[in-house]
């Protein structure tokens, strides 16, 4: 959530970054609101010391035995047109409140201007495409001619866009969960969490998913939960309603779960395979940081990200995304997108934004600094380390060879039990 002081001091800011996004959300009706707030507030404000000054002289009349019915009449007029003030006040507030929680984040000035994905930026890449000497496969060809991915099965247990996993295909899942956990945990030194993967209404809005994003979300008949559709969910609300110390900062943690997206407005989109499904896994990594040294941590927590791809040995680019193609709540947000040979392009398979303070105001995440008394909100920054399903559509399709087989990365090996080859039964 913006900063209401910001906007009331610089609406100028806010409405270019809105134009910058693309966005219809006019300036003009908060800036219209927050003014005739600002009227009722001081005629209630006026009245209320009417009211106070005519209560003093009702008072007096009666202590002085004198009639007191005109004053009283006049006492009761200012209360009724005191509490029409506030009642017009708490509507106005409740509109005030719609229009900032409707609000995306300010771009940050390094983010290039551009409207759709075709005008983001590429920064660097890494590794070199594999040569073929065949017409390389797409992931759910190779994954199926193998029997590791049954997605017609998954169609009668469940729907479109579910799959089964056998056999070498679980057993890959799993490995790479684990791989990703360790690198994370051991190298970069976050804290491994298993967190709740239903929350309730307060944390999908503290991250911003409500109430713009409802209709992308599960929820939970007869409950006010939700399936998350990205562990940064409950991560980023561990400290909701906190105040950290600033020797805390920069605290990431990191969690394996599960993902749960209805695809809202995807339709027809990636029908195919596993790249786009109601329900993955995903590693997430989450930080709480320092206003002051935010933009730093961006770069580690894209260099954790790529760590992982750069050991699997996978050729992939980095883009910095355009003010037109950001998430609601980011400020700045670096895409890695892994290239697909089977495919023939690249897609993304981690987002790293830095959400500034937007979502820490909704959660009301605070630190106390080192020897200061005023709180001040954190930044929070969050990244996919990686988005396992995608990271497996990876292997499959550079990793495949011409007799329908795939060679197993070298360092997901330990975690395959040794398996080198994944070889047609």
């Amino acid at each position: 959530m913006l900063d209401i002081k910001l906007i009331r001091k610089n609406p100028g800011l806010v409405a270019e970054s809105l134009r910058k996004r693309g966005s219809d959300l006019d300036m003009e009706i908060f800036l219209g609101l927050d003014q005739q707030r600002r009227r009722i507030i001081q005629e209630a404000e006026e009245l209320k010391m009417e009211r106070n000054r005519a209560s003093a002289q009702v008072a007096r009349a009666k202590k002085e035995n004198r009639d007191a019915g005109e004053l009283l009449s006049g006492l009761g007029e200012l209360s009724a047109r005191i509490r029409d003030l506030d009642a017009a006040l708490r509507e106005i507030d409740e509109k005030v409140r719609d229009w900032l929680m409707s609000a995306p984040n300010i771009v940050h000035d390094d983010v290039p201007e551009g409207l759709s994905e075709e005008d983001n930026l590429e920064l660097k890449s890494w590794g070199r495409r594999p040569g073929f000497t065949f017409k390389p496969l797409e992931h759910w060809e190779t994954g199926t001619r193998l029997k590791g991915l049954d997605f017609e099965r998954a169609a009668v247990v469940t729907g479109s866009r579910f799959a089964f996993y056998f056999g070498w295909a679980a057993r890959m899942e799993r490995a790479l969960i684990n791989f990703m956990l360790d690198v994370q945990t051991r190298e970069h030194g976050y804290i491994e969490t298993i967190p709740p993967m239903m929350v309730n209404r307060a944390s999908m809005t503290a991250t911003g998913q409500l109430p713009k994003f409802e209709s992308d979300l599960f929820k939970l008949e007869n409950w006010d939960y939700f399936l998350i559709p990205t562990a940064e969910v409950p991560l980023t609300n561990i400290h909701r309603s906190e105040v950290l110390s600033e020797h805390e900062l920069p605290k990431g943690y990191a969690a394996f779960t599960g993902c749960f997206r209805s695809e809202a407005g995807s339709h027809g989109k990636d029908t195919r395979g596993i790249v786009r499904q109601h329900q993955f896994n995903k590693v997430e990594l989450v930080w709480f940081a320092h206003p002051d040294r935010s933009y730093e941590q961006l770069e580690i927590l894209l260099s954790h990200a790529e760590k992982i791809l750069q050991l699997l040995e996978l050729h992939y680019r980095v883009v910095t995304l355009c003010a037109g193609d950001l998430g609601f709540g980011s400020a700045k947000t670096y895409d890695i997108e892994v290239w697909l040979p089977g495919q023939g392009k690249y897609r993304e398979i981690s987002s790293c934004s830095n959400f500034e303070d937007f979502q820490a105001r909704r959660a009301n995440i605070k630190f106390r600094p080192a020897g200061g008394r005023n709180t001040r909100f954190v930044h929070t920054l969050n990244g996919s380390g990686l988005a396992v399903g995608r990271t497996m559509v990876a292997i499959l399709e550079n990793y495949q060879q011409e007799d329908g087989s795939v060679v197993v990365p070298r360092v997901l090996r330990p975690y395959m039990g040794g398996m080198e080859v994944i070889t047609p039964a």
